[in-house]
């Protein structure tokens, strides 16, 4: 018999924590395609390789919960 997996999908929360103005149009960008429009609003997305390396070019404008 197969087992299954315990595949759950971490979600990390990001919270926008500081202005991107004043910074480089692609980190505003990268921000802006988070899903993050204005200071301290808070976004859900799935763990993914994609996720966290857009998460790592804008590490010092958010904030990340597992």
């Amino acid at each position: 018999m197969a087992k299954k997996a315990s595949t759950k999908a971490k979600a990390l929360r990001v919270t926008l924590v500081k202005s991107p103005i004043g910074y480089p149009e692609r980190q505003k960008r990268t921000v802006r395609a988070l899903g993050l429009r204005r200071l301290n609003q808070t976004v859900e997305h799935a763990d993914a390789p994609e996720i966290r390396g857009m998460i790592t070019k804008v590490s010092h404008l958010v904030q990340v919960e597992e």
